[in-house]
């Protein structure tokens, strides 16, 4: 007998295109992603640190904990990417950016207003 498997999601439509894996929408409808993210902590503070974990050997500076939209830390991630003039991307609410640059991060950051700590060794 074939069962509905609970394990199964639905990510193309041949009528509606992609759909988006959590409200289950087409993607140029999707609810989620209009949300702002939620950041990792609780307190006021936009953290820095430095990781090379999984990317072998190579260092990215990660900044995390800014309530703002999709939209908004990518236009954020864009103007930070040209100031440290490196690439970089945003992954479930995180700010990647390519290389050691967090004097300069916290520097522009703080700059915005926005509070900031510099976590990890």
């Amino acid at each position: 007998m074939i069962g509905k498997n609970d394990n199964s999601r639905l990510v193309f439509s041949s009528e509606q295109g992609r759909i988006c894996p959590q409200c289950k929408q087409p993607v140029k409808q999707c609810q989620c992603k209009k949300k702002a993210t939620v950041p990792a902590y609780s307190d006021e503070f936009v953290r820095i640190r430095r990781e090379t974990k999984g990317r072998k050997g190579k260092g990215v500076t990660l900044i995390c904990g800014l309530p703002l939209t999709e939209e908004e830390l990518k236009k954020l991630t864009k103007t930070l990417k040209q100031k440290c003039g490196t690439g970089g991307t945003v992954k479930l609410g995180t700010i990647e950016i390519q290389g050691d640059h967090r004097e300069r991060l916290l520097e522009e950051l703080q700059k915005q207003g926005w509070k900031v700590k510099l976590v990890g060794g």
